[in-house]
């Protein structure tokens, strides 16, 4: 980053942690003139963030149940699509009743909704079949909300790139093995290069976690408590792309019933359950079965269609051990400033949250390395337009 004779050198943040809030808070820092360097274990994307089914969320999935949630993913969906131009399939999700039950729920939805600012519209069971034909012909009603669809790495690429062109130093295959600190301060982190087994250290004003569900992993490094609680769920990928809109089940969130079209495929998701470490996920195969029969309620065509891949991804939730299933934990995300939590300075974490609200989390994460760092420059990725996806490895 070039600076004017005799300019201060601008701080330098490390971020841990190369998925899509890594990226997203390497963008907005380099933005706002600090020096960012980003260090991640493997290739970038290839935790969580590279996993997912790649739903642009509405917020109607948890208006009802967490209302905050709701409304960061209506704010960011409509943030996304105006600075990602051409990363998203603006094809809408409709929320479908099956059941009297369905029903009520959805009436309880359609008021979330409005209270959330997130857009609605309710169709009879014929207006439904007539945008989705593949749909169970026995449902009685459905919602439609602006849902859509992205490929699930595309978007961080367009952060990396960006954050690269501004000057952002991008490290894949690069572990962090320690936290290192002075006097209850962070100093910087010890990271092995995988590419020919080297350890090194590198200095930093101030160093953000950004590992998601190895958030707690890199906290005790630093001899701090996160609260992440990983959770795994099961994801398919069928052959044929078996709707065209988002197809979700209209009732409290539960296994199989959300179907995300992507180009030639169907993801079906996903099961909910707890780990103590994020690499002990496996893909039982009790939950492939429930993810086909609970799909095939909302699509039929979903039971005969051929199975391309079977994964798991960890969701880095904020809350306590003991849960039972992790649907008991809110999908939003918080940031802590150890300094204030734990007395160790220096040292800050973001986790939580959803792919949807990745550029949430980022803003919220350098407005508190902002404000410790004493730096006042409000937050500029609102409005930024991205660089392609493809520019990350012509860069």
């Amino acid at each position: 980053m070039n600076q004017a004779p005799g300019a201060a050198v601008p701080a330098h943040i490390v971020i841990v942690g190369g998925g899509g809030t890594g990226a997203a808070l390497a963008h907005d820092l380099v933005l706002r003139g600090l020096r960012v360097t980003l260090v991640e274990r493997g290739e970038v994307t290839s935790g969580t963030t590279g996993r997912h089914h790649g739903l642009l969320h509405s917020g109607a999935r948890y208006a009802v149940s967490d209302a905050t949630a709701g409304a960061e993913c209506i704010q960011e969906n409509m943030i996304l699509r105006r600075t990602a131009p051409g990363t998203f399939e603006e094809n809408d999700g409709l929320f479908v009743a099956l059941t009297d039950e369905d029903r009520e729920y959805g009436r309880r939805l359609v008021a979330a909704c409005e209270e959330s600012g997130i857009p609605s519209r309710e169709l009879s069971a014929e207006e439904a079949l007539r945008l989705e034909p593949g749909l169970n012909p026995e449902l009685l009603w459905a919602l439609q909300i602006p849902d859509g669809t992205f490929d699930a790495m595309r978007l961080p690429l367009r952060w990396f790139a960006t954050a690269k062109h501004n000057g952002a130093v991008i490290r894949p295959f690069t572990e962090v093995v320690d936290v290192t600190s002075a006097s209850r301060c962070v100093t910087g982190v010890v990271v092995r290069d995988h590419t020919d087994g080297r350890e090194s250290r590198i200095a930093a004003d101030m160093v953000v976690n950004a590992a998601g569900p190895w958030s707690e992993a890199i906290a005790a490094m630093a001899r701090v408590d996160v609260p992440v609680q990983p959770s795994p769920g099961v994801l398919l990928a069928l052959r044929g792309r078996l709707c065209n809109m988002v197809v979700n089940r209209c009732h409290p969130a539960a296994d199989g019933d959300i179907l995300v079209p992507q180009r030639g495929l169907t993801i079906v998701g996903t099961s909910s359950w707890l780990v103590d470490h994020p690499d002990d996920l496996g893909v039982p195969e009790d939950h492939v079965r429930a993810m086909y029969d609970e799909g095939a309620k909302l699509v039929p065509a979903v039971r005969g269609a051929e199975q391309r891949a079977a994964w798991s991804a960890a969701r880095p939730l904020i809350g306590g051990r003991g849960g039972s299933t992790g649907r008991e934990l809110s999908r939003t995300f918080e940031c802590f400033d150890h300094a204030r939590s734990d007395g160790v300075e220096g040292f800050v974490t973001i986790s939580g949250g959803k792919a949807t609200t990745a550029r949430a989390m980022a803003e919220k994460t350098a407005d508190v390395v902002c404000a410790k760092l004493g730096i006042d420059r409000p937050c500029q990725t609102r409005d930024v337009v991205l660089l392609p996806h493809t520019a990350y490895y012509l860069s």
